[in-house]
């Protein structure tokens, strides 16, 4: 029988893991969505992390992130032959890049592993958190067999490379069996800022300002949440790039 492997997307959905569905749980802590993730290895990489988090979010040290996150992905890696994976990520961009990074690491592996993406249903506001104790169990028992793995990693590999062209022509090909890629891809794209265009949430922020003539924090984000949830963004992503616009205009 195949060991069991959960990697969640984050620590929420652990502590509110059904108890009945067996395996080991692995939480992927990252926010691959933000900042810098250049690395020719995967050591330079997570040094590359680990600078950015320890410079741009208050209260984590370098230490902090080889401890909380390094360690998770040492996990991943060692994973035996012959497991079967679970990897729970939802839609949106947030999710997805880390998705896409989970199933790079383990690419070299996976031929003798079977490997299953569960998703939330579709109409759930908050993703995992939107579901009680017996729709995880359902949507775990109505998991997808993961094919096409050589194109889901390759994914993490045009993000990392910032290689558009490449990224939205991998996902246009999974299209028509992942068809949640496609819409992540796009809002990626739509967020780089071009010839003075900021990118799609800094403009969507400052119309949400504008629109409730506010800077405070907590509606903005909250606003920026129902009309931006493709990108998954949490608070922490949503103050730099409120904290970047104010000062722009100062």
């Amino acid at each position: 029988m195949r060991k069991q492997f959960h990697i969640l997307n984050g620590d929420s959905l652990k502590e509110m893991f059904p108890a009945n569905i067996q395996g080991e749980l692995i939480v992927a802590r990252e926010c691959l969505i933000d900042g810098n993730v250049e690395g020719k290895s995967l050591d330079n990489f997570f040094a590359t992390r680990a600078k950015f988090i320890s410079d741009n979010y208050e209260g984590f040290t370098k230490q902090d992130y080889y401890n909380k996150t390094v360690t998770e992905f040492q996990k991943i890696q060692a994973i035996p032959q012959e497991s079967e994976i679970n990897l729970w990520f939802e839609d949106d961009l947030f999710c997805q890049v880390n998705f896409w990074f989970v199933i790079n690491l383990l690419a070299k592996s996976y031929k003798s592993n079977l490997i299953f993406l569960v998703r939330p249903i579709t109409n759930s506001q908050y993703g995992f958190g939107g579901l009680n104790e017996s729709e995880l169990r359902s949507i775990y028992t109505n998991r997808l067999l993961l094919t096409n793995l050589d194109k889901l990693a390759a994914l993490w590999l045009s993000y990392q490379n910032d290689d558009r062209e490449k990224l939205l022509e991998t996902a246009r090909d999974l299209e028509n069996k992942y068809p949640c890629i496609l819409p992540a891809v796009k809002a990626h794209l739509e967020r780089i800022p071009i010839e003075g265009n900021p990118g799609r949430p800094s403009r969507s922020l400052l119309q949400i300002m504008d629109e409730l003539k506010t800077e405070e924090f907590e509606p903005i984000f909250k606003e920026f949440c129902n009309r931006e949830s493709i990108y998954g963004f949490g608070d922490l992503q949503v103050k730099r790039l409120l904290d970047d616009i104010k000062s722009n205009r100062e």
